[in-house]
């Protein structure tokens, strides 16, 4: 029975193993050009908020303040 196993299982072949490497290189490489641009992207949103948001601080401090006269004792 086990003279029969490796007629059976065939031998993986050289040919089989370099097809899969490179696909696995080329599937790794495109998630990773995926993934930068992603945070890229994520990075960009970010600063245009911050800088949008520090604007609108900048505003803010210059308008009146209502609500100190209430505060004033």
């Amino acid at each position: 029975m086990s003279q029969e196993l490796p007629l059976i299982i065939p031998a993986p072949q050289p040919q089989v193993e370099d097809t899969f490497a490179s696909y696995q290189t080329t599937h790794q490489f495109y998630y990773e050009v995926q993934a930068r641009s992603e945070l890229k992207k994520y990075c960009e949103w970010y600063y245009t908020t911050a800088e949008t948001h520090r604007q609108e601080l900048e505003r803010m401090r210059g308008e009146l303040n209502i609500m100190q006269w209430f505060r004033r004792k």
